[in-house]
């Protein structure tokens, strides 16, 4: 063995803070990427949750026309189904806007457009645009 205890422990400390040390490095270089990781997916998940909700509105738009053929009931239908995006009726595209029953081969199509904003500014004050589109057949 070489040297005293004392030598012994003092040259261990100094081991243990250098480690010290390096695990702080590391931690700083490590955090930002995770915290990027983090909001990234945040942000995805807010936006695919929208996108469900585009697709249901737009799914209780269209069967509501395709029942009624009142293009305001299926707006409404869509605007009540939309959760907390608070859709504008110029943004509910119903086509063609009559739906005649009679017809069993026309088929009602609606289009809702919402513009996603991001919330963690990480990409700045990019938006992007979502569609919620469905389709059915005039009188059910």
């Amino acid at each position: 063995m070489s040297g005293t205890p004392v030598r012994r422990r003092h040259r261990l400390a100094r081991r243990l803070l250098g480690e010290r040390g390096a695990a702080a490095v590391e931690f700083a270089l490590v955090t930002p990427v995770l915290l990027l990781l983090l909001f990234g997916i945040v942000e995805y998940s807010q936006a695919m949750s929208a996108q469900a909700t585009l697709s249901s509105a737009a799914r209780e738009a269209a069967r509501t026309m395709a029942l009624t053929n009142d293009v305001g009931q299926a707006r409404a239908a869509a605007q009540n189904a939309d959760g907390a995006l608070n859709l504008t009726a110029g943004a509910i595209q119903v086509t063609p806007a009559t739906c005649t029953g009679a017809s069993s081969t026309q088929m009602v199509t609606v289009t809702i457009q919402f513009q996603q904003n991001f919330t963690s500014g990480l990409v700045g004050r990019a938006n992007v645009n979502l569609t919620g589109r469905a389709a059915m057949r005039c009188g059910g």
